[in-house]
């Protein structure tokens, strides 16, 4: 029975009628919906191209990220300029190993400063297996050292994500969800303080409407991050500097462009961290439904409650 509890309680009603998902009907309740507390409304959030493409995000960050740092591991260090090298004293960030009176240690280096950070970064394994590598094996795909496997599961997956993030730019531009959901409003700038206030106090409402931090954060990660990340990347192939050099003017040179790619992923992966501790801290299985199904159960407070996306 729990199996087919959980199934009616996160899936669409198989046989309701379509008017059901336009935008301006409300949804159909379940006999199990009826039972939900009074007063809280199940309303549908989430259009069915925000769905399939925020999973296909998920997929292709996981892999860009890992294949990624197998790739930052074939030479674990970042510059600013044009060139790098021996020659040149302008990294920032240098992971290495190096013998000592203790045995071998990893160090990473930042803006000079060095620090010992064996196990993880510079040196990692366990006993007789250590290895100098720049992130640990569990931290890269594939887990063994090869630069031509990682390129190859980066680049492909690379290549999806850009068909997924131009889907979702068309499909919000078609149904309204970019402007009227993601883009910040004079009146959210004047909620930003209460809505953060709300966030310290773990006070969270939930209404059809993403709250202030969100359409800020959404905003930030899918309008700018993740084009700044597609055209770091290009920048770093010889190939596209060949066709479009303004590129590497842009951003300083490829060893710039590769250093802001890095940071880039590590706001990405902090985007992520906070993103599941939100979902967590305001009610997974909504959010999880929300994000499956497109239905979302809001507050009764919520001025918005009721409303469908498209009003």
């Amino acid at each position: 029975m729990l199996p087919i509890i959980v199934y009616r309680y996160v899936s669409p009603v198989i046989g309701r009628k379509r008017e059901s998902l336009l935008m301006n009907q409300p949804l159909e309740r379940t006999a199990l919906e009826k039972m939900a507390p009074a007063g809280k409304p199940l309303i549908y959030r989430q259009f069915l191209s925000t769905r399939i493409t925020h999973w296909l995000w998920a997929i292709c960050l996981f892999f860009l990220v890992l294949s990624g740092l197998q790739i930052f591991n074939a030479r674990p260090d970042l510059y600013i300029g044009q060139q790098s090298g021996f020659g040149f004293d302008n990294a920032i960030l240098r992971f290495d190993a190096a013998d000592t009176a203790n045995g071998p240690r990893g160090y990473t280096t930042i803006f000079g400063k060095r620090f010992d950070t064996t196990g993880v970064f510079g040196l990692s394994g366990s006993g007789d297996n250590l290895e100098a590598r720049g992130f640990p094996a569990w931290a890269t795909i594939p887990s063994y050292q090869d630069l031509a496997t990682g390129r190859v599961i980066h680049f492909f997956f690379a290549w999806v994500l850009v068909a997924t993030l131009l889907t979702w730019l068309v499909s919000s531009l078609v149904n309204g969800h970019l402007v009227r959901d993601l883009i910040p409003r004079r009146k959210d700038l004047r909620r930003l303080g209460s809505d953060l206030a709300d966030h310290l106090r773990l006070r969270f409402h939930h209404r059809r409407e993403y709250n202030v931090l969100q359409k800020f954060t959404y905003a930030f990660v899918l309008i700018i991050l993740l084009p700044l990340m597609v055209l770091t990347g290009l920048t770093m192939s010889p190939g596209v500097d060949a066709s479009f050099p303004f590129l590497v003017e842009i951003f300083g040179g490829r060893q710039t462009a590769r250093t802001i790619h890095f940071l880039g992923m590590a706001l990405i992966v902090l985007f992520f961290l906070v993103h599941m501790l939100m979902v967590l801290a305001t009610g997974p299985l909504n959010a999880l439904r929300s994000i499956i199904t497109g239905r979302y159960r809001t507050d009764t407070s919520a001025p918005d409650a009721t409303a469908q996306p498209g009003e």
